[in-house]
């Protein structure tokens, strides 16, 4: 039952790499199109290229950030409940529903970027994560 747990966390890791291959994919071209020569580039950070690059560009870069902040929560409490065991179906549901909503949002944020679709599906995400906090939290005071 513990892989059954597991698998929305690997399927999450595995989609912030497609981001990320996304945003590497669309960002480098767009780099070269605004006339910046990489070979050339020192320093800098993704901030950077706010001004430089289209918006529809950075909302990938955007997104990607996203992934690697508030999933870490998630990645923290599905290794709780992992290793505290007797795994339930309810966190595994919440778990893929979470996974789903993150992905959906990634690809509202990356695509048309409406905020009125976004926030939703954020609010969304957030809410199942508390509850899977409170059930790693039950779990853990026993």
């Amino acid at each position: 039952m513990k892989a059954d747990l597991l698998a929305p966390a690997a399927v999450l890791v595995l989609w912030t790499l497609v981001m990320l291959v996304w945003m590497a994919g669309t960002r480098l071209p767009a780099l070269k199109a605004a006339g910046i020569d990489m070979s050339k580039a020192v320093g800098g950070r993704g901030q950077d290229l706010e001004t430089v690059l289209p918006a529809s560009i950075n909302w990938k870069a955007h997104n990607y950030a996203h992934l690697v902040e508030q999933p870490t929560l998630f990645y923290a409490i599905i290794a709780i409940l992992a290793i505290m065991g007797q795994v339930s179906s309810t966190a595994v549901i919440l778990a893929w529903a979470y996974v789903a909503l993150r992905i959906a949002h990634s690809l509202v944020q990356a695509t048309v970027n409406k905020i009125a679709w976004r926030f939703p599906l954020f609010a969304a995400s957030t809410l199942v994560l508390l509850i899977l906090a409170i059930l790693a939290l039950m779990r853990t005071l026993g």
